[in-house]
């Protein structure tokens, strides 16, 4: 008889379970900004979900903040400057565990949703708006606060709207989502040219699947989740995504744990 995966303890995230839909909360303050421990504890989230659900079952994740400001913020780009293969240990990584997982995600978007963390949200099968506030965009919030030398000197609000291409930051695999899951000139409005999506406006754009208030933005990712756990069923939902946007899910394999060649190029300005 097999028995159950102990319950793990948690850093910076907790783990609710409703039935078979597992509820993962992002609650490292105050942006759930992505460095490499953050994002292997994720992955050890995933991965433990995978191990009590089992092989062949119903079940989903929803990915969600833990307050209205935030969803996430992004990568620490600093931490790249201590240690190159951050990214390659942690941010890629999580992002290649979630597009080959195999049941149903749901990001519930409760707030800010900045830099990469468009990567992380447009990684789960679906996505769930805050409709009352938050933004998301691939440009992060913290250009607002700081002066690069190597950025020119204009306005605050002008700066925060530059691009990855501006800031020369870029990874092997940063544009596949984009362009997989969305339409080519909503692509390009978030890769290069920086747009700043409201609720509707994303909702409009299909870049997101819902837009909810505050007070009912959980049950509706709950009711997404419910719907759509029963297809995992089976054991090929990973296979039939992989079909769709396998080409993003092996890009990320690529340089995920890969320390004999750089990955990525470091940013000339620091978000």
């Amino acid at each position: 008889m097999a028995t159950a995966p102990p319950n793990p303890t948690w850093k910076d995230l907790s783990l609710e379970r409703r039935g078979n839909i597992f509820i993962i909360t992002l609650r490292k303050a105050p942006e759930n900004r992505l460095n490499v421990a953050f994002c292997q504890e994720i992955i050890r989230a995933f991965h433990h979900i995978q191990s009590v659900l089992g092989p062949d079952s119903d079940g989903a994740v929803i990915t969600r903040g833990s307050d209205e400001k935030f969803w996430c913020t992004g990568l620490e780009l600093d931490e790249s400057d201590t240690n190159p293969f951050a990214n390659s240990d942690g941010f890629y990584p999580m992002l290649h565990t979630i597009m080959d997982f195999p049941f149903p995600t749901v990001a519930l978007l409760t707030g800010h949703t900045f830099g990469g963390a468009c990567p992380f949200a447009l990684s789960h099968d679906y996505r769930v708006m805050n409709s009352k506030r938050g933004f998301l965009s691939m440009v992060s919030p913290s250009l607002l606060h700081k002066s690069p030398e190597n950025l020119p000197r204009v306005k605050p609000d002008i700066r925060a709207t530059q691009p990855p291409v501006n800031l020369g930051l870029h990874f092997p695999g940063i544009g596949a989502l984009p362009r997989l899951k969305l339409r080519p000139q909503v692509a390009r409005k978030m890769l290069l040219e920086a747009h700043r999506w409201t609720a509707d406006e994303a909702l409009r754009d299909g870049v997101v699947d819902f837009a909810a208030p505050p007070e009912a933005m959980l049950d509706v990712a709950l009711g997404v989740a419910r719907e759509w756990a029963p297809k995992a069923r089976m054991g090929v939902y990973a296979l039939m995504r992989a079909e769709l946007w396998g080409e993003a899910t092996e890009a990320f394999q690529r340089i995920s744990y890969v320390h004999g060649r750089m990955t990525s190029r470091p940013a000339l300005a620091k978000l």
